[in-house]
């Protein structure tokens, strides 16, 4: 395969690094210079995702100048040339809002500032798409000046790279090769036909063959895999590299099956923290780094290499994720030049984006807030407006095929941090509403698996207790219902559940939207991570929340509950024409504006059936089932007048039963006229429904009496004296039997 031009560039890092240099009286003492044995300090970000700001934790500085500072007080240990900083992808994408409010640019710059030399490419740096990474991100290096990395990243139809493949760079006289590579999922995480014109492949193949034409054309003579792609879970996980590489799945393949002579590992894309030393495949007893710093530039990983200069033989390796420090951010700024350039660069896109915070992105007919306590907000236990919502949003913004075809919007309480007020809704408020920057996720839960997620309302962690909050509340789209009965044993309390008016159906499976949250099964909703199919749609909750606001134009607030507790729900068949009754709780959510309920209308299909009285705390609803319902299963819908709050449930019906009208006694005294006794063969007879009698004379001799003696009183208007039954029923018998004869 041809090289592309930008595959032959070397760089040598001393004239860069030593433009920027503090004072040494400031830095730590740094490695000497050894005619023996070089020293490559290679320093790593992975998903950075543009966190651009100036936060801190009670007071102690978190923000992007303390990230700065963690690489040049790391980079200040070693000598100019020995330093490299390199990223595992997902630089931009998915960011904060000063950053993505700017498509990114500050990001850009500040990584530009610290001197990143190369990125594997990530799966969100073609959120816009192929043609604005081009020519807007990368511009030929005039904007991005690293080189992004794409060795699994084709030409569509052909084996033709679309990136660059590797860059060779200079580090103590040793030439690094650095090979990177994206995940191969890609296409399912970004809008296809934003790269429509690209293929991607296997990442570990890739890279493997990079490797064996570099060495056959002595082009290196250290080499580096930079994936986005890794593990599924971390050291604070609790995992192990074995546990990892049993698995199985593309983590395991990178460890196991990697090229022997790549001497350090980088992966990302999974956001886990690890540094493992990993074994070397086919070369027993040796080990080489394999790390991820968890995203967000949290920590900086490091990787320090020994290398003999004759033979290119990697001597030493030392892995580990360096902290972000905290040192006060005036200090840093006065220290390292880098990082005095790096707080100008953020405070001036913090300033940006509070401009652009400004612009009106919808607008509120009336407050939509949380739930309430009393005059307490933010009440986790209780359904709210704001929580339906933002859930209609989810399941709006991920029910395409491509997005992850979602059927059911989930919310976990503790997401949304602040109310919308009436009026104009700043984009500024909108994002203060979801603002942790959540990736959004599609799983398959079945039925069963949907019920047992709302049985886990009632909490218990890990341990099996009952933590401080003892319920949470999640807040459904729509077009979800349940009922519950609190008063049952836990693990039973969901007693209904319907979505899109139709009962679930446990063993179905259904496309839930949420959270990367609760996908991984925060605040104890541990179900989640039973799902299948889990998809990362490639969208953060602030820009598609702020685009389904922007399409809604006007919101109105629902003070519809999508929950509600009955008791009293019909176990067994009712008859037609019977009543029961229901008992029900609150109908009402206590976000500012509910209404209280009244009045309750039952309904049977399309069907009314009456009306209830009910107060704020609920009431008993008597639902009276019409004489004429058919037999089947029906679904009873109970709305509150007020709320809207709809209570759907099923209920069989079997048909009402058939009653005989038996003859009443008439007084003696009563002389009735003469009848003529009527032919029974032109009276019509008609079966019972159900019974699956025809109309056919053959039958009529088992209720022909009774058709007789109606039809008789019929005509006569008067009831039959009892002098007259024996000639009646003598005439009836010598009909019946001419009849049945014919």
């Amino acid at each position: 395969m041809s090289l592309l031009p930008r595959h032959r560039r070397t760089i040598t890092l001393a004239a860069l690094a030593g433009v920027l240099m503090a004072p040494l009286a400031a830095l730590p003492a740094q490695a000497a210079p050894d005619a023996d044995t070089a020293t490559i300090n290679l320093m790593n970000i992975n998903d950075f995702h543009g966190r651009i700001n100036t936060s801190d934790n009670k007071g102690v500085p978190t923000g992007t100048v303390n990230f700065a500072g963690t690489v040049e007080s790391i980079r200040a240990g070693f000598a100019p040339d020995q330093s490299i900083l390199l990223s595992a992808g997902d630089n931009i994408g998915a960011s904060e809002f000063a950053s993505a409010t700017q498509k990114d640019q500050p990001t850009i710059d500040v990584l530009n500032t610290l001197g990143l030399s190369a990125s594997a490419l990530g799966n969100h740096e073609f959120d816009l798409g192929l043609d604005d990474l081009k020519n807007r991100v990368i511009n030929g290096g005039n904007n991005a000046a690293w080189d992004y990395l794409g060795a699994n990243v084709y030409k569509k139809g052909t084996t033709e790279p679309a990136f660059d493949e590797f860059k060779i760079i200079e580090a103590d006289g040793m030439r690094v090769a650095v090979i990177g590579a994206v995940t191969e999922e890609t296409p399912t995480l970004v809008t296809p036909a934003g790269i429509n014109t690209l293929e991607f492949g296997d990442p570990v193949d890739a890279v493997n063959r990079v490797v064996t034409k570099l060495k056959a054309e002595n082009k290196a003579d250290v080499f580096v895999a930079e994936y986005h792609e890794g593990a599924s879970a971390g050291t604070p996980d609790g995992a192990s590299l074995d546990q990892e590489i049993a698995a199985g799945g593309v983590f395991a393949k990178i460890v196991t099956q990697t090229d022997p002579a790549v001497a350090a590992i980088f992966t990302g894309h999974t956001h886990k923290e690890y540094a493992w030393m990993a074994p070397v495949p086919g070369k027993a007893g040796s080990l080489r780094p394999i790390v991820q710093t968890g995203s967000y530039g949290e920590r900086i990983g490091q990787v320090v290499l020994s290398v003999n200069r004759a033979t290119g033989a990697v001597e030493n390796a030392d892995a580990k994720n360096v902290a972000r420090v905290t040192t006060p951010t005036a200090e840093l700024i006065a220290t390292y030049p880098r990082v005095a350039t790096v707080n100008q660069i953020v405070t001036e896109a913090v300033a940006k984006a509070n401009e652009i915070g400004s612009q009106v992105v919808a607008t509120a007919a009336a407050p939509i807030t949380r739930a309430f306590n009393g005059p307490v907000g933010d009440d986790r236990s209780a359904e709210s407006s704001l929580g339906s919502l933002v859930a209609n949003s989810l399941l709006a913004s991920l029910s395409t095929p491509e997005r992850g075809a979602a059927e059911i919007g989930i919310v976990n309480p503790g997401g949304m941090r602040t109310d919308i007020a009436a009026g104009n809704v700043t984009y500024a408020q909108a994002n203060g509403v979801l603002p942790f920057v959540n990736n959004l996720y599609t799983t398959t839960l079945t039925g069963a698996q949907v019920k047992k997620v709302l049985e886990e309302q009632w909490q218990r962690d890990g341990a099996g207790n009952v933590p401080s909050r003892p319920y949470l509340q999640l807040s459904l789209s729509d077009n979800v219902h349940y009922t519950f009965d609190a008063t049952r044993p836990e693990g039973d309390r969901i007693t209904t559940i319907s979505v899109a008016g139709a009962p679930i159906d446990p063993a179905r499976g259904y496309r839930v939207g949420t959270f990367g949250f609760l996908i991984t099964g925060g605040d104890n909703f541990r179900e989640f991570n039973n799902g299948v199919g889990t998809r990362d749609s490639g969208l953060v909750d602030r820009d598609a929340w702020i685009d389904y606001l922007r399409a809604q134009g006007t919101l109105t607030p629902s003070f519809a509950r999508t929950g509600v507790q009955a008791q009293g729900l019909p176990t067994e068949a009712i008859e037609a024409g019977k009543s029961f009754t229901v008992k029900l709780g609150s109908l009402d959510r206590t976000s500012t504006g509910s209404p209280v309920s009244t009045t309750v209308v039952a309904s049977l299909g399309t069907t009314a059936l009456g009306t209830s009285p009910v107060t704020g705390t609920g009431g008993d609803v008597t639902v009276a089932l019409p004489a004429d319902t058919a037999e089947g299963v029906h679904t009873v819908t109970l709305t509150s007048l007020e709320s809207k709050t709809m209570v759907q449930f099923p209920v069989t019906v079997t048909a009402a039963a058939v009653v005989v009208p038996s003859p009443e006694p008439t007084d003696p005294g009563t002389t009735l006229p003469s009848v003529t006794p009527v032919d029974p063969s032109a009276v019509p007879v008609v079966a019972a429904p159900g019974t699956g009698l025809a109309n056919t004379g053959a039958q009529v001799s088992a209720v022909l009496p009774i058709a007789a003696l109606v039809l008789l009183l019929a005509g006569a208007g008067v009831f039959v004296a009892s002098r007259r039954k024996r000639a009646l029923a003598a005439a009836t018998a010598e009909s019946t039997e001419s009849s049945v004869n014919d």
